[in-house]
């Protein structure tokens, strides 16, 4: 099935290109099937470009999607237009008093500052809070990830001596977890940070699980509330020239960063990238939304709490 996704979105062509099925609200409304509601709280400046890399992933599923995008209240993005915000994006307070199967909330370019610092810090753990008794699992990526396990669990981020930046190796500490299945012994994710959260920190607190880490880039993914929530420290949406693009962006404004780890091939940023997380991503949503938001949710959609 498709991603029905707001009639216009630039992403619509970038993916029908790609043979990938998505289908727009008018076309959609004619079928009589009940989707899976799924709100993105799209917290990233580049927006255009996450929607695209997460509609590609959500689309690799049978499950047909209905996609809303969230924006922020008390943030404007400053890299995106005015007009697309306007045309395909809707406030927290305009949906609140809605159900949703399934929610994404991604990174976002704070991580540097303290969690209160961040000027929509109140408007974000209110979503945090509002989403676990009106959507059945959600997804926190990079950023999101470490503030709402700080917000729930006070568990604190640390600042790394260099971004941790390239994609590195993982392994599964729990093989028979459903988000698992189909993947390999060990699978590649991207990094783009300049903190981390610590498993020491993780296991003092009852109810949270880490089902992945990295020898070298810590810990990727834990689990809240038996998969209601899960946590993701790495970007495994990112397209193959995501990294190179920030690469690149960095030096050109002069700023300190290495070149990203395990990425180009043979180590030169003149060759392309090799891409290694790809199938992994894949899985990993579409587990997600098969066992964690489908098989979870009720047909009644007002049952969520």
């Amino acid at each position: 099935m498709p991603v029905n996704i707001p009639k216009g979105l630039p992403a619509i062509e970038t993916l029908k290109k790609e043979n990938i099925f998505v289908m727009d609200n008018e076309r959609a409304s004619g079928q009589d099937i009940r989707p899976l509601k799924i709100a993105i709280v799209n917290l990233m400046p580049l927006k255009i470009t996450t929607e695209t890399d997460l509609i590609r992933l959500l689309s690799n599923s049978p499950l047909q999607l209905e996609i809303d995008f969230i924006k922020l209240k008390s943030h404007t993005s400053k890299n995106t237009p005015i007009k697309h915000m306007q045309m395909f994006y809707k406030t927290f307070e305009s949906i609140k008093t809605q159900k949703y199967d399934g929610m994404i909330i991604t990174g976002a370019p704070v991580e540097q500052l303290n969690y209160t610092d961040v000027t929509y810090w109140d408007e974000i753990t209110e979503i945090f809070d509002w989403a676990r008794h009106n959507v059945t699992s959600t997804l926190y990526i990079c950023w999101a990830a470490q503030a709402g396990l700080y917000h729930y669990y006070k568990i604190p981020k640390y600042e790394l001596d260099k971004k941790m930046f390239g994609v590195f190796k993982h392994t599964a500490l729990d093989k028979k977890n459903h988000i698992f299945r189909g993947f390999d012994d060990e699978f590649y994710v991207p990094h783009s940070r300049h903190t981390e959260i610590r498993r020491k920190d993780i296991e003092t607190v009852k109810g949270l699980k880490i089902l992945s880490e990295s020898e070298e880039s810590g810990v990727y993914m834990v689990m809240g509330r038996n998969g209601r929530e899960l946590y993701l420290t790495g970007h495994s949406e990112y397209s193959p020239l995501t990294l190179d693009a920030e690469y690149k962006r960095d030096l050109a404004k002069g700023l300190p960063i290495d070149m990203p780890k395990h990425y180009y091939k043979d180590d030169n940023p003149d060759l392309e990238p090799i891409v290694r997380w790809r199938s992994h991503a894949n899985l990993l949503f579409t587990n997600w939304l098969n066992y964690f938001v489908y098989q979870e949710t009720p047909y009644n959609i007002e049952s969520i709490k």
